[in-house]
């Protein structure tokens, strides 16, 4: 395969088959994480210097708990209907 192409798998239980579909290099709303890393990184890190590399872990750690306490503002971030994939 291309370096340049991601693989996504999908597998439907129901009938026990997988089928490869090929996605563009960058497609950011296929992979909804991308959204949550920009959120951290603009509300959490943007403007900030950090005295060690234990500080930057210490704050990603706070950040992620955060984030993982709220449910609305992850699926505002990560939820995207038009980008369902149906095979």
């Amino acid at each position: 395969l291309p370096e340049q192409r991601h693989l996504f798998f999908r597998l439907r239980v129901a009938d026990n088959q997988m089928r490869l579909l090929f996605l563009p290099p960058y497609s950011p709303e296929l992979n909804p994480v991308e959204h949550l890393w920009d959120h951290l990184r603009e509300k959490h890190f943007a403007n900030r210097l950090f005295s060690s590399m234990k500080a930057v872990t210490d704050q990603l750690s706070k950040s992620l708990r955060e984030a993982e306490l709220d449910a609305p503002m992850i699926q505002s971030l990560c939820d995207f209907g038009y980008a369902n994939i149906n095979v």
